[in-house]
C-alpha cells in the first residue's frame, strides 16, 4: 500500500507537468493542435512495443474492444487534450484544469436530470461545493478578468471527461490497461492527423527557444517532457499504482493532479491563481473528492435499503486508464 501510494503520487505529479509543458510550446508559437499532435503520436510510438508484448498474440482482444479503443482514443484522448490545451491558451494552467476536473459533477447533475432522482446527500453537497468553488475559480468580480472562450474550452473538456466516464463505466478485464492506453493513444493520433490534413484544426509549429521558470530551453525539450513524462511515464505508472491500490483508491489519489499542476505552473511559467481562485480549487477539489467517496461508500447495485433496491450507478467502476489531461 505505501509504495503503491508513493507511485499513485509521482503519477499525479509528473501528469500535473503537461499543462506547463504545452503552454510553453504554445508561447512559442504551436497551436494546441500541433501540440496534442506531436504528444499523442510521440508517445503511441513509445508504448507500442510495450502494449504489444502484453497482447502476447491475443489480437482478438482488439477486435473484440475495437469499440471500447476508439471512443477511449477519440473522447478520452483527443477530445479531452485538445480541449484543455485551448483552455491552457487562454487561462492559467491551474483554472484550465480545475473547470475539466468539474466532470463527476456534470455526471451527477445528467442523473439527477434524467432520473428525476434525488442522490444521496453527500452527493448533493460535492456538487454544490463544486459549483460553488466554480464560481470562486472564475473570480467574476475580481480585477483579473478571466477568458470566457478560455472557460468554454476549459468547459468542454469537462464534458468529454463526463462522456469518458459514462461510455467506459463497464467493467472490462479482457484488455490489458496499456493496450487501452497504447491504442486510444494511437487512435486519437490518427484522429488529430486526419484534422490536420483536412484543414478543420490549425496546425503549426515552432522550433523557437521556449522558457521554463528561469531557464530557456530549445523547442524540443518542453516536447520530449510532455511525451515521455506527462505522458508514457504518467500513464504506466499510473496503471501500475491502480494495480497495487485498486482502481478507486487510485483515483481518489489523482485528485491531487490539480495541486501539482498548480505548483508546475508557479515553479515553471511563475503561474499563481489569486487567493480567491486557490479557495475555489480547493471547494472544487473537496466536491468531487465527496461524490467519490459517496461513489465508495453506495449500497451495491441490487441491494435493498429498506423496500427499494438501489440500481447500478454508471460510475461504480473507476476505470484503470484515466483521459489524459
Amino acid at each position: 500500500m505505501a509504495s503503491g501510494l508513493g507511485i499513485a503520487l509521482f503519477s499525479s505529479a509528473i501528469f500535473g507537468l503537461s499543462g506547463s509543458f504545452a503552454k510553453s510550446l504554445l508561447e512559442s508559437g504551436w497551436t494546441p493542435g500541433a501540440a496534442v499532435t506531436a504528444r499523442l503520436t510521440g508517445a503511441a510510438l513509445i508504448l507500442a512495443i510495450p502494449a504489444v508484448v502484453a497482447l502476447r498474440g491475443r489480437w482478438h482482444q482488439l477486435r473484440s474492444n475495437w469499440l471500447t479503443i476508439f471512443l477511449f482514443g477519440l473522447i478520452g484522448v483527443a477530445g479531452c487534450q485538445l480541449f484543455y490545451f485551448n483552455a491552457v491558451a487562454r487561462l492559467s494552467v491551474g483554472v484550465a484544469l480545475l473547470l475539466e476536473y468539474l466532470g463527476p459533477v456534470l455526471i451527477v447533475l445528467w442523473l439527477w436530470a434524467a432520473s428525476r432522482k434525488r442522490p444521496r446527500s453527500l452527493t448533493i453537497a460535492g456538487t454544490l461545493l463544486s459549483l460553488g468553488g466554480l464560481v470562486l475559480v472564475l473570480d467574476l468580480t475580481g480585477s483579473v478578468k478571466v477568458d470566457a472562450v478560455g472557460v468554454l474550452w476549459g468547459l468542454a473538456a469537462a464534458v468529454c471527461l463526463a462522456i469518458y466516464f459514462f461510455l467506459t463505466a463497464k467493467e472490462n478485464d479482457t484488455l490489458p490497461p496499456i493496450v487501452l492506453a497504447s491504442g486510444g493513444l494511437l487512435v486519437g493520433a490518427a484522429v488529430m492527423w486526419l484534422t490536420a490534413a483536412t484543414g478543420i484544426l490549425p496546425m503549426a509549429m515552432s522550433t523557437a527557444d521556449t522558457k521554463l521558470g528561469a531557464w530557456t530551453t530549445a523547442w524540443w525539450v518542453p516536447l520530449a517532457g510532455l511525451v515521455v513524462l506527462a505522458t508514457v511515464l504518467a500513464y504506466v505508472s499510473g496503471i501500475v499504482a491502480a494495480r497495487a491500490l485498486g482502481t478507486k483508491v487510485a483515483s481518489f489519489v489523482s485528485l491531487t493532479e490539480v495541486l501539482f499542476a498548480v505548483l508546475w505552473a508557479w515553479l515553471l511559467l511563475g503561474e499563481l491563481p489569486g487567493a480567491i481562485q486557490l479557495a475555489g480549487g480547493l471547494l472544487i477539489v473537496g466536491g468531487v473528492l465527496c461524490v467519490r467517496v459517496d461513489e465508495l461508500r453506495g449500497a451495491k447495485p441490487g441491494e435493498h435499503t429498506g423496500d427499494k433496491a438501489v440500481a447500478a450507478r454508471p460510475l461504480d467502476h473507476a476505470n484503470d486508464v484515466e483521459p489524459v489531461p
